[in-house]
């Protein structure tokens, strides 16, 4: 049940908290991590499980890839001189896999976290859409029940969070509703997900493809074998059918069954397309390229001529701080509850306050328009505007008349006549058409994207903050994307953060 709540007492939930992270080198873990030293420097420690062989590595990847970036420059300002033995104190990096059983940590490491967590936030994943099967099911699966299985073994645990994303939903219409998955639904009518039936699959064909010996032929193998097992549970990749399987996981592990008997208020958050910080602690910093990211970087290349989209359609985009001001409320809000239902949270604005296409390609227009890109002659690059085509079988005739036909030509041409010219323009139509042809493939089925989702537990989440809207208290910690004008956002956040943390870096 969620209570009353402001600034304060989520402040306050955090003092004298252990808190393990997983995932914190991650774009979302970095600022749940920043944001929990920053507002509540009580915190007790926050362990960060990371990939390393040694105590030593796992140390300085926590420095290099978390603690120093830039991120935390305003963290770095607060506590002056004393801000690395701050971290050294409350910073807690442990050498783990989240493909091993134990997280691959030694016994007394393990009996010290059992003892000491309050919190375990869930946040790692494998986010490549076409990810090998294999790898996709030991991170975003397994990875779920070996956390699963920590969690049960903590004497003093009061919530577990986990990060999924909005779109386990797969590819539909209408209103999504804020639900758990079940016990092996899927997306298509007559079929069921088992999914110790799904690691026997994966186990059995690796085994084959290493025993050929033909790594590339394994990896390859790999990626088609997810892609094809997502669709044919209606899933449209492999990423978001492994994220719907770790729900159905964490539901088996801590609510479903003997799971119950533990008690663990669980919480799923499911964001949508995460984007750069809107407010604090770095307007626009941003790590990685999201999904709309890879058109606006292939805007300001102008390698970006057309592209699947509907302008009228809505971009769910929330930004990360909102994101993680979500989660941290609603560890709060569920933190010691008797209930063993999962609590799920739509982190999304397609309800509540939505943006359609059109702001991004707006946005885009003016802003390289007015900043253009210089080319590496020193030239400024002309802003050109982009066609989109509003379904995939006229984008696939373009593609075909304008590339396919005049790429296969060209590389004719350049056969027969040995012509250097040939050459150059075919290398150069067929970048083109390779690099449009794989943002559709990764990212056309959000362009086309046509449901909402229902946010009404993260409206009641709202609802229970008791600090007014526009008090610096509802600033530090916004849910509300209202409260954003997306426009001004992506023109003067977002855009720029992008060019600056993902393009120039």
């Amino acid at each position: 049940m969620v209570g009353t709540m402001d600034e304060a007492r989520i402040i306050e939930y955090f003092k004298n908290k252990s808190i393990l992270i997983t995932g914190s080198t991650g774009f979302l873990g970095k600022i749940l991590v920043e944001k929990i030293l920053r507002v509540q420097p009580d915190v007790r420690k926050i362990y960060l499980p990371v990939r390393a062989v040694d105590a030593a590595t796992a140390k300085q990847r926590m420095q290099t890839e978390v603690i120093g970036k830039e991120l935390f420059g305003l963290l770095k300002e607060q506590h002056g001189k004393g801000f690395q033995s701050f971290i050294d104190e409350k910073v807690v990096p442990l050498a783990a896999d989240m493909m091993h059983q134990n997280l691959g940590l030694e016994e007394s490491t393990l009996q010290e976290l059992a003892k000491d967590l309050n919190i375990i936030v869930n946040g790692a994943a494998t986010t490549n859409f076409y990810e090998r099967y294999d790898v996709a099911l030991d991170v975003n699966v397994m990875g779920v029940k070996y956390l699963c299985q920590l969690a049960k073994k903590c004497a003093n645990l009061e919530v577990f969070l986990h990060v999924s994303t909005a779109y386990v939903c797969g590819e539909r219409s209408g209103v999504v509703q804020e639900r758990a998955l079940r016990e092996g639904e899927t997306l298509r009518e007559g079929t069921y997900l088992d999914i110790e039936t799904e690691l026997r699959l994966v186990g059995e064909q690796r085994q084959q493809l290493e025993d050929a010996g033909d790594a590339k032929a394994e990896r390859k193998a790999m990626k088609d074998l997810g892609l094809a097992r997502a669709r044919h549970f209606g899933w449209p990749n492999t990423y978001v059918f492994t994220k719907a399987m770790g729900e159905m996981m964490l539901q088996e592990q801590l609510v479903a069954g003997a799971g119950r008997r533990h008690g663990i208020p669980v919480v799923i958050a499911r964001p949508s397309i995460i984007t750069s910080v809107h407010r604090d602690p770095l307007p626009g910093w941003i790590e990685g390229t999201r999904t709309i990211d890879a058109i606006i970087i292939g805007y300001a290349k102008q390698s970006l001529s057309c592209f699947l989209a509907d302008l009228d359609l809505i971009m769910d985009v929330v930004p990360g701080d909102l994101v993680v001001n979500a989660m941290m409320a609603a560890m709060v809000a569920h933190s010691r509850g008797s209930s063993s239902e999962m609590a799920v949270y739509h982190v999304t604005s397609s309800m509540r306050h939505p943006a359609a296409y059109a702001v991004l390609y707006r946005t885009g227009w003016r802003y390289f328009l007015e900043n253009p890109r210089v080319g590496k002659d020193g030239v400024a690059v002309r802003t050109r505007p982009v066609y989109f085509f509003r379904t995939i079988a006229s984008f696939r005739a373009f593609m075909a008349v304008a590339y396919a036909l005049p790429l296969q030509l060209l590389r004719l041409l350049s056969l027969l006549c040995f012509g250097l010219l040939f050459a150059r323009r075919y290398a150069d139509l067929s970048r083109k058409y390779s690099f449009v042809m794989q943002l559709v493939d990764l990212y056309g089925p959000f362009a086309l994207f046509k449901a909402c989702f229902d946010d009404l537990n993260m409206e009641k989440l709202r609802l229970s903050m008791a600090t007014p809207p526009s008090s610096a208290a509802a600033a530090l910690f916004n849910l509300d994307p209202k409260n954003i004008d997306w426009d001004d956002y992506f023109y003067r956040i977002h855009i720029p953060g992008v060019m600056k943390y993902v393009l120039n870096k």
